[in-house]
């Protein structure tokens, strides 16, 4: 293993906090501890140990720290300790001080990686706050219980609930979904999911008349005052004057003429619903299977036969039974020929033959219709004509695949593309039935077989900057008006994106959102032990939604709900009125449907006073909740100017 961090620092004492991980988001989350939280980290990176090889690696890493610092509001000097080595095994594990750290993150891109480290760190700390990244929902669960027991059983007569979520399993596919779906459905109601916990915020205009008749039951945040202006930075990571307001007080918001609004108007509890399905059961609809010209074919066919039925029978005074049998001998040309009977008798069989011969041609047509409807059963939907209002979802890969899931839920009609035939969501868009298009985006006639040109919004989730953009630029030379939702890592870059595109298309919605970014404060929150719920995007800034005991924080205890709110640093939204005994354990996770919980209250007193025993759901920014939770912030959060955050 290599130290990569200049100049050469001793390894962290108790209590500091190790972050392992191979891509953006072990970056992000690291200088979010060391800046949000003045937290003592080692980052651990993947890598041969050899200076010459690592020196302009270890250069381009230390500039991206630094620069994820001073955008959280931490100084250059306050970096985590940088360690390279060649495998996430146990020695890198305790090289890096494991046995004395107070939480680990795993944050690899690889379920196997993460899960081999947290058995091997269980073994070296039982006492370890665990914080582990796995797409993988069901297995993260059964991974939850087995290391918090082992922890248990390995500390003998501790109390498993005193571990203070000893594991947590977090997912960047899960938490950054919501958002941006969300993102995509600006402007209508911007709904964000925790779990089992659902936040639905909305998206005001400036001049809309629901600003005065429903105030909603707070305000989160303002939005950047460039609203008319095609140079402003809404929409970007860039802060300054511009930039939005997040937790405003009455007065800020009051004064705030021009300015949109984001604003917190219900919350439920209710799970959300299965997406309905394709049924190919044992009995299949049968307008699935035949069209309906054929289906009135056959309905003609079976009047013919049952009036021939009625005829024989008058002509012939034959049982009911036996002149249906009759007809159908003469329909399938297997009957005797009516030879010396009665005139009727045998202008009723040449009518059945004739019957017989259309059937056949019908038969074979429904043999043909049913082989083909459930051959393309298991196929991709191609998209309809004549679709309209849809979103066009660029990318079916991790993040993909959970926006994709979340836009089905909110029944948001959907249209994907992705390049790759075998990518990890086709399946998902294979069994939803959703239309899916396969081709390369940057291809001309791709974006117009998915319907951009009448689509509501563009989705862009694919793992390339440049792709993303390209396809917003091309989608917008099809749809100037189009809303437009990009996914994209670099801030710089995603400022000088928004601009252009602004000040092309003065008239259109523009977004860019960074899945690290809104990941990042969800794993620092689950690191420092506190409950994390989710969080909200507000243009590229982040409020983060936390459950907190009362007890402990004199900011809250003895304050009434007015009192304790910090402009631009928290706010509390929710009182949690159960019983200590009854509590659930974790509003985060999913509800089983017969087992909700309904203790929470949303439309508080700001005359209530917090006591030491309740629980509260607060929003706060990252800052302001790492000031609550006692940890030091970079910098002291003060309430904010009016023009910025």
């Amino acid at each position: 293993m290599a130290l990569l961090d200049r100049p050469a620092r001793p390894a962290e004492g108790p209590g500091h906090m190790i972050v392992c991980g191979n891509d953006t988001l072990a970056e992000r989350l690291a200088a979010e501890l060391a800046s949000v939280y003045s937290e003592r980290v080692t980052l651990v990176v993947p890598g041969e140990p050899r200076a010459s090889a690592t020196s302009s690696a270890a250069a381009a890493l230390f500039a991206r720290l630094q620069a994820a610092m001073r955008r959280g509001g931490g100084g250059e000097a306050d970096g985590p300790r940088v360690l390279q080595a060649p495998a996430l095994d146990e020695s890198a594990l305790v090289e890096a001080g494991v046995r004395e750290a107070a939480a680990l993150a795993l944050v690899h891109d690889d379920d196997e990686t993460n899960i081999h480290a947290a058995l091997a760190a269980r073994r070296l700390n039982p006492r370890l706050r665990l914080v582990i990244r796995l797409y993988n929902r069901k297995l993260g669960q059964h991974l939850e219980q087995v290391l918090d027991q082992a922890a248990a059983l390995a500390v003998p007569g501790l109390d498993p609930h005193a571990l203070d979520t000893s594991t947590t399993v977090l997912s960047d596919a899960d938490t950054a979904a919501p958002a941006l779906a969300a993102t995509a459905i600006a402007g209508t109601s911007k709904v964000v999911q925790a779990d089992g916990l659902l936040l639905r915020a909305v998206e005001r205009d400036p001049a809309g008349s629901d600003r005065a008749e429903d105030p909603g039951l707070c305000t989160l945040a303002l939005l950047s005052s460039t609203t008319n202006d095609p140079a402003g930075s809404e929409g970007s990571d860039a802060s300054g004057r511009e930039g939005p307001t997040l937790l405003p007080d009455d007065d800020a918001v009051a004064a705030a003429a021009g300015r949109g609004t984001v604003v917190l108007e219900t919350v439920t509890h209710s799970a959300p619903t299965s997406p309905p399905r394709l049924r190919m059961g044992p009995v299949a609809p049968l307008g699935s299977l035949f069209s309906r010209r054929l289906r009135w074919s056959v309905a003609g066919l079976a009047l013919c036969v049952l009036g021939l039925g009625v005829a024989t029978r008058i002509t012939t005074d034959d049982h009911p039974l036996h002149a249906a049998y009759v007809v159908l001998l003469d329909l399938f040309a297997i009957n005797d020929p009516a030879h010396g009977e009665s005139t009727s008798r045998q202008v009723l069989q040449l009518l059945s033959a004739l019957a017989g011969l259309l059937l056949l041609p019908v038969l074979f047509a429904a043999a043909l219709e049913a082989f083909g409807a459930f051959r393309t059963a298991a196929a991709l939907r191609r998209p309809p004509r004549g679709l309209s209002g849809h979103v066009v979802l660029l990318g079916l890969g991790k993040i993909g695949t959970r926006v994709l899931a979340r836009l089905r839920e909110l029944d948001i009609p959907v249209v994907c593309v992705e390049e790759d035939p075998e990518a990890r969501g086709i399946a998902l868009a294979r069994r939803l039935r959703i239309p899916t298009v396969i081709g390369d985006v940057t291809q001309e006639g791709v974006l117009e077989a998915a319907g951009v040109r009448r689509a509501h919004a563009l989705l862009a989730l694919t793992s390339s900057d440049t792709i993303n953009l390209e396809a917003a630029l091309y989608a917008r030379s099809v749809q100037p008006e189009l809303r437009v939702a990009l996914r994209l890592y670099d801030d710089d870059f995603a400022a000088a994106v928004y601009r252009t595109l602004r000040a092309a298309h003065p008239r259109a919605l523009t977004r860019s959102r960074s899945v690290s970014t809104l990941a990042a404060p969800a794993f620092a929150g689950a690191m420092m032990g506190r409950q994390i719920l989710g969080a909200i995007p507000v243009e590229r800034r982040v409020l983060v939604f936390a459950a907190l005991e009362v007890g402990g924080h004199p900011q809250l205890e003895g304050r009434t709900v007015a009192e304790s709110f910090r402009p631009g640093a928290w706010r509390v939204i929710a009182l949690d009125t159960a019983d200590a005994a009854d509590r659930v354990p974790d509003l985060a996770a999913t509800p089983h449907p017969e087992n909700r919980h309904a203790g929470l209250i949303w439309d508080l007193h700001p005359g209530y006073v917090l006591r030491g025993e309740d629980r509260v759901v607060l929003a706060a920014t990252r800052q302001g909740l790492a000031e609550l939770l006692g940890r030091r912030p970079s910098r002291t959060v003060t309430e904010p100017r009016r023009g910025g955050s």
